[in-house]
């Protein structure tokens, strides 16, 4: 078995932690496979997550070849432009490939990109079995691949550990489904809604355990966007502050460019910082910036929209917004958020005038309110964490 780096480490720190995000299996998953199936397709999406950030615009795949019960060679996609998952298992299986049944949490790919199809792969290394977590919603596969696996004549089961699957590649669905990254609203806020104090300090609202876990989720994203108040108020670092860990490019929104000359965003020898302001705005710390290694994007209009629109472009599967609530309000109203990450702490600061997670949308009535889908919810230290979805817009 080839022991290569790229398919053997194991990050368990973060494996861990997203595995217990993955939803549990309901009886009717529990219907396709067997429990041995189940585990091996876990271990796709534990392999896959060694990617976290890095596959972007590609999904996170990860492949376990199992020959007699045992598994003979595994391997995942590290990032684009590089060979996908099912070409590391298999040279990592060798010889023990022939006959043996593969596990891969995402439809192996059946068109030539940069990159050869893993579909013919699979065929050529004589494979019996191919056990599929989810179809590719890409439009270039999209069945293509299970299509070409069953026509040459290998046993496909499509749908272990489907709901998982699904969850470990949601930003890259829907990338492809909608045209635009992913868009996450995290924020920390106390039990009375507030994420900061009358003066604005906020620092900290929540416990070392929730702040360690955003730190986790910023390796997982290829973006983090804050305004130029977040800038000014809270100078932050915006890594993963994780040894090795991916860093996410670090994005400033700002149509005036009335930032600090000294922020820790400017340092860019750790992690990237690209700042999106409008056309012609305070040049002189447009040449400031881009001195610094900063990157200074203009915009005609700078919206939410239009940032994620150029973030597609990219490459971006999932963008993380930590801003402030006048930003936040503005990012959903402009549907450039789906996700939202709420950390609670169980803590009161009062203070009529606060600042709160999202700002004014224009609400008047409770039942404009925007009720989260698929709720859930977890303890994390003393805080808690609730997890949902904004409604699917018509």
């Amino acid at each position: 078995m080839d022991n290569s780096p790229v398919v053997a480490q194991v990050d368990d720190s973060l494996s861990n932690y997203n595995l217990e995000n993955t939803p549990p299996m309901n009886s009717t998953e529990k219907m396709v496979g067997s429990d041995f199936d189940s585990l091996m397709m876990r271990r796709c999406i534990e392999l896959a997550r060694q990617a976290l950030g890095r596959t972007s615009p590609n999904p996170l795949v990860g492949a376990v070849v199992v020959k007699d019960g045992e598994i003979v060679g595994e391997g995942f996609h590290p990032r684009a432009g590089e060979p996908h998952a099912e070409v590391f298992a298999l040279k990592s299986a060798g010889e023990a490939a022939r006959g043996a049944t593969v596990y891969v949490n995402l439809e192996p790919c059946n068109h030539y990109g940069r990159t050869p199809p893993c579909s013919e792969g699979l065929i050529n290394a004589g494979v019996a079995k191919v056990v599929v977590g989810m179809v590719d919603p890409n439009p270039l596969v999209a069945g293509g691949g299970i299509a070409h696996l069953r026509a040459a004549g290998i046993e496909v089961l499509v749908g272990v550990e489907e709901a998982a699957c699904q969850q470990l590649n949601e930003a890259f669905v829907h990338r492809i489904l909608y045209k635009r990254p992913l868009g996450i609203l995290k924020y920390a806020m106390t039990l009375d809604g507030k994420i900061a104090t009358t003066s604005g300090h906020s620092a900290w609202v929540t416990n070392q355990a929730a702040r360690t876990e955003v730190h986790q989720l910023r390796a997982a994203c290829d973006a983090v966007i804050v305004g130029g108040n977040t800038v000014r108020q809270d100078n932050p670092y915006l890594t993963s502050h994780q040894v090795g860990a991916h860093n996410p490019l670090r994005v400033v929104m700002s149509r005036h460019l009335n930032l600090p000359e000294n922020a820790r965003l400017w340092q860019t020898t750790e992690a990237p910082t690209l700042v999106l302001t409008e056309v012609a705005a305070n040049p002189n710390v447009q040449e400031m910036l881009r001195q610094r290694g900063v990157e200074v994007v203009e915009f005609t209009s700078l919206t939410p929209d239009n940032v994620m629109a150029h973030l597609y472009e990219r490459g971006f599967c999932s963008v993380l917004w930590e801003c402030g609530g006048t930003l936040a309000a503005s990012a959903i109203a402009g549907r450039a958020v789906q996700k939202i990450l709420a950390f609670i702490a169980p803590k009161i600061i009062g203070g009529s005038n606060a600042p709160t997670p999202v700002g004014d949308l224009g609400f008047t009535t409770m039942t404009e309110a925007l009720p989260l889908e698929n709720v859930r919810w977890r303890v994390v230290g003393s805080d808690c964490l609730v997890e949902g979805y904004l409604p699917r817009h018509s």
